[in-house]
């Protein structure tokens, strides 16, 4: 007789922790002396579910690779075998944490798919699930101190030339190793558990450039002019060479020289305007609101081996911005006669800020024009009644929302039939 679903009955299995996803997006700038990290909170577990069982997100700085032994005896390389997350963060140290509000049962969840109706909110002190984090962290003095840059052993080059041979060959130089510190994030579940880490990220610890000098700004209609002294780079193969220089410029082989570029910032938030480093001097900030207040900050960014390191703040002075232009004086202006009256017709303006036409009147000549709207008009024609016979002069303005009135129209002449 057979037994059909016959088997043992094993000892229960443990409960399956759920991990939140990597902080997203995460990285890492350096400001002087302080580095700012920013990234996403994690708002899903690994296996897609929400919300994420996390209660907040550590950064660590992460030790240095151990470098190659230069007395071991020659042999294949063999890699090291990977280490756990425990692992990694136990030698590192942690340099800044954020509270995340958290599920009160992390394994109350819904699918990807289900409604966000569904979900049992986190709840506590802390930010918000899937909203962009920012800390930072102080880089203390022992890793400010100035180093001796790491150069790597050359390898050996042969000659393949006449010793008699007078032919100019370039001056190489060694590779230079740019000294750095490496992050990473990492959320927490509420049982203290670390989820897989975010990618890692790099800043360089030498010394930052000078900061930029003169930042000020000045503003038109449309767009706002910010501008500073240039930063000249801290290191150079040659002095500028004038055109009048019997000189050739020279041409650095095997070795990065440091870039100078500029980072502009909105300075009573903080907001950087510049997507990535400008390399001019300038910038202009089309975010035109009138009665606002505009302050900038304009930090230099130098670049070396890839990573990059901001100067201090250069700030600009505070000012509101005040409307103090003018509409375009209306064009087109025509005149119809009637019988009793004149029929006035322009082109529109097209200022966003128009509040429209004032117009204006006056017996011929026409040396003295008086309004004859006592508001502005948004229309592009008016209708005057005047006394047949009698020659009128007229011209219109335009006004804008702050009160600013444009130059007057063409003119025009004309009489009302009898």
């Amino acid at each position: 007789m057979l037994c059909a679903a016959c088997g043992k009955k094993g000892p229960p299995l443990p409960p399956l922790v759920k991990l939140p996803t990597p902080p997203a997006e995460f990285s890492a700038e350096r400001r002087a002396g302080t580095v700012e990290f920013r990234f996403i909170v994690p708002a899903a577990n690994t296996d897609g579910t929400r919300p994420a069982n996390v209660t907040r997100v550590d950064v660590y700085a992460l030790p240095p690779p151990a470098e190659p032994d230069p007395l071991a005896a020659p042999g294949p390389v063999v890699p090291p075998p990977p280490l756990t997350v425990d692992e990694i963060l136990k030698s590192a140290t942690k340099v800044a944490s954020v509270a995340v509000k958290a599920p009160r049962d992390p394994n109350a969840t819904i699918e990807p798919d289900d409604p966000d109706s569904d979900l049992d909110a986190p709840e506590g002190r802390g930010l918000d699930q899937g909203v962009a984090a920012r800390v930072s962290d102080d880089l203390v003095s022992e890793l400010l101190a100035p180093v001796a840059a790491k150069r790597t052993k050359a390898p050996k080059l042969t000659a393949r030339w006449s010793p008699d041979e007078d032919a100019p060959r370039p001056l190489l130089s060694p590779r230079w190793i740019t000294p750095a510190r490496t992050y990473v994030a990492v959320g927490v579940t509420t049982r203290g558990r670390p989820g897989p880490l975010s990618a890692r990220v790099a800043v360089p610890l030498l010394d930052p450039p000078e900061p930029p000098d003169s930042a000020e700004f000045s503003y038109a209609e449309t767009a706002i002019a910010v501008t500073w002294t240039p930063v000249s780079p801290r290191a150079a193969i040659q002095d500028p060479v004038a055109e009048d220089e019997d000189t050739l410029p020279s041409r650095p082989v095997g070795v990065e020289l440091p870039t100078i570029a500029y980072n502009v910032y909105d300075a009573a938030s903080d907001l950087r305007l510049t997507p990535a480093p400008i390399p001019t001097a300038e910038f202009s900030d089309a975010r035109i609101a009138w009665n606002e207040e505009r302050c900038y900050a304009v930090r230099a960014v130098e670049t070396l081996n890839g990573l990059s390191i901001e100067s201090e703040a250069a700030f600009t002075s505070c000012e509101t911005l005040v409307d103090t232009f003018p509409p375009k004086a209306p064009r087109g202006l025509d005149a119809v006669p009637g019988e009793g009256w004149i029929s006035l017709i322009w082109e529109p303006n097209t200022e966003k800020d128009l509040a429209g036409y004032i117009v204006l009147r006056g017996s011929a000549p026409g040396d003295e024009l008086e309004p004859i709207t006592p508001a502005p008009i948004q229309e592009t024609f008016f209708k005057d009644a005047v006394a047949a016979g009698a020659t009128y002069v007229y011209a219109v303005k335009a006004v804008d929302a702050a009160g600013n009135a444009s130059e007057l129209s063409n003119r025009r002449q004309e009489s009302a039939r009898d």
